[in-house]
């Protein structure tokens, strides 16, 4: 299992070896399993959750992350190495809703407090394990509706879109698709095809040039997060082509600059830096003694255009 930290997150290390926890009695350890930290989005979140234990000082924070969006395996062994480890709390954004529900419930049933944050586990597979947990995350369908309507708008009824997908086992991947497709129909777009590039940029670019080729006619794109958006831009500009309008989501720091000039038309921000340090305040009242989580606890989101980029 790998371990990062502030000096790793800059030198893009993903080799460091888990350190035994050997935290104070007095400060519980957080166990924090985020997806791949070769994404910005997480990048920035391990960031967030970094300055936020530093600012508490009350808690240990040891964090994972996967090497590509794919490695499921590492959230799967680093859940069960913090269960072998004795932590206190496993704050998770699962990368596969499904899979990681049984790990999860081996850390529950070890009395580890769990909070699932920013991808929601899949609620079948959680009535046929037994797990009653809370999610802690925003409104994926509506944020990707939201960036969907001003695709929308912007290109007027009857455009020829195309859908950049996210991990299929992912259960933000299904909303965000599923918001899409509410943005197409009440926009009267017209879908020629949707396939997922597994949240990778270079997928991304390498699927859409294919796209693009099947389908020179396309006047808009809709990409399930910021990464697929930036290999779709790249495809883009390889082809010369600066007539298709490109969405994305998550407001990563890299694309203010596209939004700025065009390349790029809107995101969605839902504040991926300060997601997980929430859901660890979250974490620490429960180990505390405070009431258990219940149901699902919204986040913020924002359309994110370039009218009020920053």
């Amino acid at each position: 299992m790998k371990i990062f930290t502030i000096a790793s997150i800059l030198a893009l290390s993903l080799t460091t070896a888990l350190p035994t926890i050997a935290a104070a009695a007095d400060k519980p350890v957080v166990g924090l399993v985020m997806k791949s930290l070769a994404n910005d989005f997480f990048k920035n979140m391990l960031e967030g959750a970094e300055a936020h234990a530093k600012k508490r000082g009350d808690y240990e924070l040891k964090a994972i992350g996967m090497q590509n969006e794919t490695d499921f395996e590492s959230q799967v062994n680093g859940v069960e190495n913090f269960i072998t480890q004795g932590v206190d709390a496993i704050v998770i954004a699962p990368a596969d809703s499904r899979a990681m529900v049984a790990p999860l419930k081996r850390a529950m049933d070890a009395g580890i407090t769990v909070v699932n944050f920013d991808v929601a586990l899949d609620e079948q597979a959680k009535k046929d394990a037994g797990v009653n947990l809370a999610f802690v995350g925003p409104d994926n369908r509506a944020g990707a509706k939201m960036v969907g309507d001003a695709l929308a708008k912007d290109l007027g009824e009857g455009a020829k879109v195309v859908i950049i997908e996210g991990n299929p086992g992912a259960d933000n991947a299904a909303q965000r698709k599923l918001g899409f497709d509410d943005a197409i129909a009440a926009g009267k777009l017209k879908l020629l095809d949707s396939r997922t590039a597994h949240w990778e940029t270079e997928e991304a670019n390498s699927i859409f040039s294919n796209m693009l080729t099947a389908h020179p006619d396309i006047q808009g794109v809709l990409a399930a997060n910021d990464s697929m958006a930036i290999g779709v831009i790249k495809a883009l500009d390889a082809a010369g082509r600066k007539d298709i309008k490109v969405v994305g989501f998550d407001n990563v720091p890299a694309v203010a600059p596209l939004l700025k000039d065009g390349k790029l038309l809107g995101t969605v921000d839902q504040f991926g830096s300060q997601m997980a340090a929430n859901a660890i305040d979250k974490a620490l009242s429960v180990v505390a003694g405070g009431p258990k989580l219940e149901g699902w606890i919204k986040t913020d989101i924002e359309l994110v255009t370039k009218a009020n980029v920053k």
